[in-house]
C-alpha cells in the first residue's frame, strides 16, 4: 500500500464496506483515507457520534431506512441506505432518513435542507440550540420530541447535585471507530431530537429514545446479529 494512503479503522467496518463495494477495492480505499482524515478532524474540533443504541431507537420512529451523516467507517449496517449528501456510502437510493446533524458539513446541511423540501419523512439528532443561536431550518416545520436538558428533583438534604445537568452517556469515544471501542461515553453537549410537526410518535417510541440517551455507563450495544446485512459486520 502506498505511504500516503495508510489508515486505520475496526475490522468489521473494513469487511462490511468490502462487501458493499464487492470488485471497488482501490475506490474503497481512497474513500476511506479522506473519510478517516475528515472525522479526525471533527472530533479534534469536538465531535462525538452517538450510540448506536440511540440511532436504532431514532430508526424506529419513522422506520427510517438511510442515515445521513457520519463516515463510511462509523455508519451503522442497520441502514439500507447510507451517505452524506453526494457522497454514498452504501446503497443506491434516499428513503426514509435519520440525520446526525452536526456530523454534516455546513455546505451539506445547506443541501439536505434545500432537497428535502416539503418532506416530512426525516428524524433529525443534533445538540441542544442555545437561545442566542439561530434557528435551524428543519425547526421551522419541525417539533422537538426529546431533549435530555432534564430539570432535577429537589434534592435531599446533604444529597450532591450535577447543577449542569445529566447529558448522559449518549456518545462514543474519540476514534471508537478506529479501535472497536464501543463503551459509552459522556456527552460534552445536551441532545435534542426533532421531527416534521406532522410526524405522530408514541409515547413508547420516546420512552425507548429517553432511555437509550439516559444510561449511566458502560458498553453501547455489542450484540451479535447474524441475518441480514448485519451478519457481515
Amino acid at each position: 500500500m502506498e505511504p500516503h494512503r495508510e489508515w486505520t479503522i475496526a475490522s468489521s467496518s473494513w469487511n462490511f464496506s468490502r462487501k458493499r463495494l464487492l470488485d471497488r477495492e482501490q475506490e474503497l480505499i481512497t474513500v476511506i483515507q479522506e473519510e478517516t482524515k475528515r472525522t479526525e478532524e471533527r472530533e479534534e474540533a469536538g465531535y462525538r457520534s452517538p450510540t448506536w443504541s440511540i440511532l436504532r431507537a431514532l430508526q424506529k420512529i419513522n422506520k427510517a431506512k438511510r442515515i445521513e451523516g457520519e463516515a463510511i467507517m462509523s455508519a451503522p449496517p442497520f441502514f439500507q441506505l447510507a451517505g452524506r449528501r453526494d457522497l454514498k456510502f452504501w446503497g443506491e437510493d434516499d428513503g426514509l432518513t435519520v440525520v446526525v446533524w452536526e456530523s454534516l458539513s455546513e455546505s451539506e446541511q445547506e443541501q439536505w435542507s434545500k432537497k428535502m423540501g416539503k418532506s416530512k419523512n426525516w428524524v433529525v439528532w443534533c445538540r441542544l440550540r442555545k437561545k442566542d443561536e439561530e434557528q435551524r431550518p428543519f425547526e421551522a416545520n419541525g417539533k422537538e420530541i426529546f431533549s435530555n436538558r432534564s430539570k432535577q428533583a429537589k434534592p435531599k438534604v446533604g444529597e450532591k447535585t450535577d447543577k449542569k445537568g445529566d447529558k448522559g452517556r449518549s456518545v462514543r469515544w474519540k476514534a471508537w471507530w478506529r479501535l472497536g471501542n464501543i463503551k459509552c461515553a459522556m456527552s460534552k453537549e445536551y441532545a435534542s431530537c426533532w421531527v416534521h410537526q406532522d410526524c405522530h410518535v408514541t409515547d413508547e417510541q420516546k420512552a425507548a429514545l429517553k432511555k437509550a440517551a439516559g444510561v449511566s455507563g458502560g458498553k453501547d450495544e455489542s450484540q451479535v446479529r447474524l441475518k441480514g446485512r448485519e451478519r457481515d459486520y
